[in-house]
């Protein structure tokens, strides 16, 4: 059988094949994909070709099969408002990947949209059951909730697992929006005390003369205004579980006090009784601030900071992991689209660009209200430059920039902007953003405006 005939057979079969299929190169540039699969994605063939794969199709892993030669059978795959079925093969060239050849159910509409509600009603399923868990336990993230697959977060999910299952103190260290909660409800979920409740005291959102009451409780009559048959404290509502006391740094010196007591004796008092209560708590503390620091200037207790220090985990702040900054956008526009019910397919090359030249002092968090933000206000399914809210549009984010080239960029789209707003009135550009005379002169010049 000549080459001819061969090449003649195969393009038979790829092009009438009920499955969508997709072939790339090493580089995961595709290099062949069937009507079908074009049809599916509502593209032109000729549009598709030469491109990276993740820039055709929304969520594929191609490229990861290319780089780990592993196969992936059976994943589900999200496209186009569908969960999909995709088989993903490595291609071998004398024990060297050289491409992989992805498929995708899809058959005809009818049965693939009976397959399609399963899959969903089973995802429903599992939501629900996931709700049930937090009701009854407070535990809502897991380990896979975690997006990354950065050196120093995947150092970190392994460090949990083996802290996890002891009953040590942990404190969890990282600046504001890096995901301490995610990893709490992780180191929770692995151990032991999985199937007991899981409590969150937010320090810094307790007023301070209401702090030790929410702690450890009160008894009827303890106060003025106290509930008839008195309240668990929260250390009470989590004995055989684990306490999670976030921004402990803003816990005042009483209640660390009380705290301390309660690691050395394993008993709480609660306010109004003349008796204690045995409690058998795991603590896991949370900070953004240097304790340190606070222990210098005796805002913080030295004992108690070596009770709660036991394990320490540093959790990587988003700049200090940029190689996830792609992977963890595109899951949080899957999830945010999902729940907003919109189609949005992914990022234009732009947008993602400013995102992984952005220093992210917001960490993780701000990273998420920047997307949430753009899926409400896009009308297209490609989040593009303009969809951006007006604050993160406005920042020309380029790596590794200095404070004093952040702060001159900033002042001189602020001057532009008011200029422009009062159509050259210096006077009125002094009156709105407080600044003298002299000061605005020397700015214009500066910036050649």
């Amino acid at each position: 059988m000549n080459h001819a005939y061969m090449d003649e057979i195969f393009e038979i079969i790829f092009e009438n094949a009920y499955h969508c299929i997709v072939i790339v190169d090493k580089e995961g540039v595709i290099t062949n994909i069937n009507e079908t699969y074009c049809k599916f994605l509502g593209i032109d063939k000729s549009r598709a070709l030469g491109r990276h794969v993740t820039k055709v199709i929304e969520n594929s892993r191609m490229h990861h099969v290319v780089k780990s030669g592993q196969e992936e059978i059976a994943d589900i795959q999200y496209i186009r408002g569908n969960h999909m079925i995709a088989n993903r093969v490595p291609i071998f060239d004398e024990n060297e990947v050289v491409g992989a050849v992805g498929t995708v159910l899809y058959k005809d509409t009818e049965e693939w949209m009976k397959m399609n509600s399963h899959i969903k009603d089973l995802l429903l399923a599992l939501e629900n059951q996931r709700k049930a868990l937090k009701e009854q336990h407070g535990v809502t993230y897991t380990l896979h909730d975690i997006v990354g697959s950065s050196e120093a977060i995947t150092h970190l999910k392994e460090k949990v697992k083996r802290v996890a299952s002891g009953d040590v103190s942990v404190l969890l260290r990282g600046e504001s929006g890096t995901g301490k909660e995610l990893f709490a409800h992780s180191i929770h979920h692995l151990s032991e005390r999985n199937e007991q409740p899981f409590i969150k005291v937010n320090c810094a959102a307790i007023p301070d003369h209401l702090l030790e009451s929410e702690l450890f409780g009160y008894k009827e009559g303890a106060f003025t205004g106290a509930k008839k048959g008195g309240k668990l404290g929260k250390f009470q509502l989590a004995h055989r579980g684990t306490i999670f006391l976030d921004e402990i740094g803003d816990m005042p010196l009483s209640a660390q006090v009380k705290i301390l007591r309660v690691i050395q004796t394993g008993e709480v008092e609660a306010l109004g009784s003349m008796t204690t209560d045995k409690v058998d708590v795991r603590i896991i503390a949370a900070t953004n601030q240097p304790l340190e620091d606070l222990i210098d200037k005796q805002q913080f207790r030295e004992d108690l900071f070596y009770r709660i220090n036991v394990i320490q985990l540093d959790i990587p702040s988003l700049k200090e992991r940029r190689e996830d900054i792609r992977i963890l956008a595109k899951y949080l526009l899957f999830q945010i689209s999902m729940r907003v019910g919109k189609r949005i397919v992914d990022f234009n090359e732009q947008v993602m660009n400013q995102f992984l030249s952005y220093s992210w002092p917001g960490n993780v968090r701000e990273l998420e209200n920047v997307i949430a933000a753009a899926v409400h206000l896009t009308n297209s399914e490609w989040i593009q430059e303009h969809d951006l809210p007006a604050h993160f549009a406005k920042i020309d984010a380029t790596k590794d920039k200095s404070l004093k080239s952040i702060i001159e960029e900033t002042e001189k789209i602020v001057i532009k902007k008011a200029l422009s707003k009062y159509n050259g009135d210096k006077k009125a550009v002094q009156q709105e953003l407080c600044i003298g005379k002299t000061k605005l002169y020397e700015m214009i010049r500066k910036y050649k405006l």
